[in-house]
C-alpha cells in the first residue's frame, strides 16, 4: 500500500516544516489529490491518522481535495474531462497528440495550526 508511504512523506514535511515555525500542534493537512495519482483517498487517511502518532499532528485531519484530471489535444485544442479509466484521445478530431492539464497533483495546499488557550503565555498577577 503506498498511501502508507504517501502519508509519511506528508506528515514529515508537515512536522518539520511546524517546528521550524515554531507550531505546538497542527489540527488540519490539506491535500490536493489527482484523479490520476493512484491513490485511494480513504486509505490515505487512515494511514495519515497513524503516520501522525508521536509527531506535532497528531490527532490532526487530513482533508483530500480530489482535482478532475483534464487534456488539451495539441492538434485542435480542444479540452476535455479525461474521467477514469483515462480516455486520453481527443473527442473532437481524435488526434493523438495530447498534454495532460490536470490529473496528477499530489500536495500540500494548506496546514492549520493549533489555537493557543486565551491567555497562553500571559503573566497570572497576584
Amino acid at each position: 500500500m503506498h498511501e502508507m508511504s504517501i502519508a509519511a512523506a506528508v506528515v514529515e514535511q508537515v512536522d518539520a516544516a511546524a517546528r521550524e515555525h515554531g507550531m505546538e500542534a497542527v489540527v488540519l493537512v490539506r491535500l490536493q489529490v489527482g484523479e490520476l495519482a493512484g491513490v485511494v483517498p480513504s486509505a490515505l487517511e487512515f494511514c495519515f491518522e497513524l503516520a501522525c502518532a508521536g509527531t506535532l499532528l497528531e490527532g490532526a485531519v487530513l482533508e483530500t481535495e480530489t482535482v478532475p484530471a483534464r487534456a488539451r489535444c495539441s492538434g485542435c485544442e480542444t479540452e476535455w474531462s479525461v474521467g477514469m479509466p483515462p480516455d486520453l484521445g481527443c473527442p473532437n478530431c481524435a488526434g493523438a497528440g495530447v498534454e495532460l492539464l490536470a490529473g496528477r497533483e499530489l500536495q500540500i495546499i494548506g496546514v492549520e495550526r493549533a489555537e493557543r488557550p486565551a491567555g497562553a503565555g500571559a503573566r497570572q498577577e497576584g
